[in-house]
């Protein structure tokens, strides 16, 4: 995986994205910043940049994705990989459906992902040293280069669905104690059902992560 490192940009997303429309860069490639003026986050939220923490963005083939992996879910799968290498460095760090990485009861950090032609673009933001009070940090310490050479060495494994939905299903009872979101409204997912491509069933209605 090549890296680019940046001083500060605005958006990794906005700038891996453009430049894969552009034929610029090419899969696989990933784009870290020490500072974004215009971070993304979830559902069209900015996400708020304090120095020293993580601003990633990286892009794949489609193509090389898991098989039995539906791209509704790709998030979760990719998400759950970056949680696990946390964990493998001994963070208590939780994946909350679908994409949001959890310290205790408050959020650290999340995954967005998007399709630009046959390339998966996926941004991250992670909170390593700061953070508003509603959010919270990570709870080891480890330096931004050290734990995307960690994460993305896994991603090279090219685990199935299969496999790492197994690992995910065991843990999904924590989400009882949190929400999502969808269609604007925060939905409790205390008695959400999850599903084996990924996707939940709340009061009957199939929800997708779609992020």
């Amino acid at each position: 995986m090549q890296i680019i490192y940046l001083k500060s940009i605005d958006s990794t997303q906005t700038y891996l994205k453009s430049r894969i429309q552009t034929k610029e860069l090419q899969a696989p490639v990933a784009v870290v910043a020490d500072i974004q003026t215009n971070g993304l986050g979830s559902r069209d939220n900015t996400w708020r940049s304090y120095e020293g923490n993580l601003f990633l963005s990286f892009a794949i083939k489609l193509k090389s994705l898991p098989k039995d992996l539906k791209l509704e879910s790709a998030s979760i799968y990719l998400a759950y990989i970056l949680k696990e290498t946390l964990e493998n460095l001994y963070s208590k760090v939780f994946l909350k459906w679908p994409n949001d990485f959890m310290i205790e009861d408050k959020k650290i950090g999340g995954m967005i992902t998007n399709i630009v032609d046959d390339t998966l673009i996926c941004g991250v933001g992670l909170n390593l040293l700061t953070a508003p009070k509603e959010f919270n940090i990570l709870d080891i310490k480890i330096d931004k280069k050290t734990l995307l050479d960690k994460y993305f060495k896994n991603l090279e494994n090219n685990l199935s669905w299969k496999q790492i939905f197994s690992k995910y299903e065991l843990e999904f009872y924590g989400n009882k104690f949190f929400y999502t979101h969808n269609n604007n409204h925060k939905i409790s997912l205390k008695d959400a059902k999850l599903e084996e491509d990924g996707s939940i069933l709340i009061n009957g209605e199939r929800i997708h992560s779609l992020r």
